[in-house]
């Protein structure tokens, strides 16, 4: 039980007033007084109560939590910039400084120690030392680093207590304050490159991205995507109408200065609703430490919003390494490739990442980085690998990754991936997904893979929580948005499907996929017109492709339009070596034509070379179901 508030209670003849000395310097507490060999030194009130917690501890490290704890009890308000400044008007009036320190060392990413021995002196008595406190076990088992006296119990006790009840007092208060909303959810906005060079764009959208990640990791907030919020780079809108957009509480703005090699990352978080900062850093650094400056910056964020860390979440954000500056650069080259979701663009986003690995063999993210750009790869979207290719690649590269770290949420999320499109081992695929939103619950693409995986196992109900799960992580995905509609398709509410595909349009109009989707729902409405129309926009958008082209020709065989689709599918068959997935949506043309022989026939050759088996579940498929053929595929592949 403590006992400590009897000191206040005490007479004060009975407390013989005591000082600190160190070198030539006396701190007194009573009056806040600094003195060097008798002469006062100015030093303002916030930093001598600094200086006091550090003279209380010496030779220990005092977080810099702990100092905002004490200090700032009753803000989020730029704390840091003034315990940064604290410190350097302490080192101004020690004579101290941040290279060589004779008194206060700063602790890289922990916070500050007092160097200094420390005596105690009592006013009417001769100086002493002070009896160290018993050893605990642990420090019993590790001696400490350099030569330090214990802490000094009592020692500014009474400035102390004060403070800690001030400190009690005022978090009570401020728990209590209704104007002290908790931030539940942010955005991170596009850092703005401040290089001038166009060159380095990737660098600045690729710390984003990382710094989404990081924050990804806290399962108490509500992250926007990367996808969506890159769709704010440049844009000249208003932070509340942001955040209304996105429907989150604060954003995150700032910039990123690449020189040689260091980088300066500088951030803001500001409240949306009446667009008040509620805090700002800078973090400079050298290039290889750049995921050391993300992770300082993510873990001031999740102290202003009042984020509460769990053990996991706390090491997560923890966990650092340093990465050689040239692997990194090639990283961040391929993570710009690989989100720009094209056929060339996976092409250079593999090319980086083995770059990076060539340059850092155990560079973890690089290897998960790969296994995403391999998945995708072999994907029918792309074509760039064919299946086989893709899945072999695509696990070797997620399970490096995990190898190096299990706690890569996105590696797990493409080993699940890999395991749901070409290796159909559903049971390990399910365990992949749930770890990985375990690590990175803010993580969109996780909870979208997943989605999908539940639709294979007729989880409908729980697939269509994740899809909205992963849209309100990354409301302004297009491909999000899609599948949305695609799932409400399979679920045969064609009239939502339509609704969702016309609202995912709206954000750009230009998104062949999305006249893909729509088509697809006005073929089973019976607007067959409105529906080939649809799938030529998406030709005439993206080009030719083995799903729009047999879906186009699946509207012309159930439109009464046969020689048409007879055509796109003899076209299909002569070049269905090359065409990725080509097999099974040849399979769906033959639906269509009502040869139900013929489009098992094609149905069979996919699973030789393994498909992406989420086609089956579509409402076009339903005249096979009841054929035994069919319910000996679905067998086979575990459905």
């Amino acid at each position: 039980m403590l006992h400590e508030p009897e000191l206040i209670e005490r007479p004060a003849a009975t407390h013989p007033a005591k000082r600190a000395r160190f070198g030539a310097f006396e701190a007194d507490p009573r009056s806040g007084e600094l003195v060097k060999n008798g002469r006062r030194v100015r030093l303002q009130e916030q930093p001598f109560q600094l200086l006091a917690a550090l003279l209380e501890r010496p030779g220990e490290v005092v977080t810099r939590e702990e100092l905002r704890t004490l200090l700032w009890p009753q803000t989020v308000v730029d704390y840091d910039h003034g315990l940064n400044k604290a410190v350097s008007k302490i080192r101004e009036a020690l004579g101290d400084s941040a290279e060589s320190p004779r008194f206060v060392e700063t602790v890289a990413r922990r916070g500050y120690r007092f160097l200094a021995d420390v005596t105690v002196v009592v006013d009417g008595s001769t100086p002493r030392e002070p009896d160290p406190p018993p050893p605990s076990p642990a420090a019993e088992a590790a001696p400490p680093a350099r030569p330090v006296i214990g802490r000094q119990h009592g020692l500014f006790a009474l400035i102390g207590l004060a403070l800690l009840l001030a400190v009690a007092l005022a978090a009570w208060l401020s728990a209590l304050r209704p104007g002290a909303k908790v931030i539940h959810s942010l955005a991170v906005l596009p850092l703005v490159d401040t290089s001038q060079d166009p060159s380095q764009d990737f660098f600045a959208d690729g710390m984003t991205g990382e710094l989404i990640t990081e924050l990804g990791k806290v399962d108490s907030l509500r992250v926007i995507s990367r996808t969506s919020a890159m769709t704010y780079k440049g844009a000249h809108k208003s932070l509340a109408t942001i955040a209304r957009e996105l429907n989150v509480d604060a954003v995150i703005e700032g910039s990123v200065m690449r020189a040689g090699g260091r980088v300066r990352i500088t951030a803001q978080l500001i409240r949306a609703p009446d667009d008040s900062r509620i805090w700002a850093d800078s973090y400079e650094g050298e290039v290889r430490d750049a995921l050391t400056l993300r992770v300082r910056v993510a873990r001031a964020v999740a102290g202003q919003v009042r984020a509460t860390l769990n053990h996991g979440e706390r090491a997560a954000l923890d966990k650092t390494r340093s990465v050689d500056p040239l692997a990194y650069e090639d990283y961040l080259k391929g993570r710009y490739f690989l989100n720009k979701r094209t056929g060339e663009g996976l092409k250079a986003a593999i090319k980086y990442f083995r770059q990076a690995i060539e340059t850092d063999r155990n560079y973890a993210e690089a290897h998960s980085g790969l296994a995403d750009a391999y998945a995708l790869a072999g994907d029918w979207e792309y074509g760039v690998l064919s299946t086989e290719e893709a899945f072999a690649k695509a696990t070797a590269a997620a399970g490096k990754a995990l190898e190096l770290d299990g706690t890569l949420g996105e590696a797990h999320t493409s080993l699940a991936f890999a395991l749901d499109l070409y290796g159909w081992d559903w049971d390990v695929a399910a365990s992949e997904y749930e770890a990985a939103i375990r690590l990175n619950p803010n993580y969109a693409t996780a909870h979208h893979w997943y989605a999908w995986h539940l639709m294979l196992m007729g989880k409908t109900a729980e697939a269509l929580k994740e899809f909205s799960q992963a849209q309100s992580l990354d409301p302004l995905s297009l491909i999000i948005g899609a599948d949305i509609a695609d799932a409400l398709c399979i679920v045969r509410d064609f009239d939502a499907a339509v609704a969702q595909s016309r609202k995912t349009l709206e954000l750009d109009p230009q998104f062949a996929v999305g006249h893909y989707e729509l088509g697809q729902a006005l073929v089973q409405l019976g607007r067959f017109d409105e529906a080939i129309a649809e799938f030529r926009k998406a030709i005439a958008i993206s080009g030719h492709s083995s799903v729009f082209d047999s879906n186009l020709a699946y509207a012309y065989a159930v439109s009464g339009r046969k020689d048409d689709a007879i055509m796109i599918a003899t076209e299909m068959a002569a070049h269905s070596e090359t065409y990725p997935s080509a097999q099974a949506n040849i399979a769906l043309i033959y639906v269509g034509l009502g040869d139900r022989d013929a489009a098992l026939d094609w149905l069979d050759k996919a699973y030789a070379i393994r498909f992406n088996p989420s086609i089956l579940l579509r409402p076009a498929f339903d005249p096979l179901r009841s054929d035994a053929r069919f319910t000996e595929l679905m067998r086979r592949i575990g459905l």
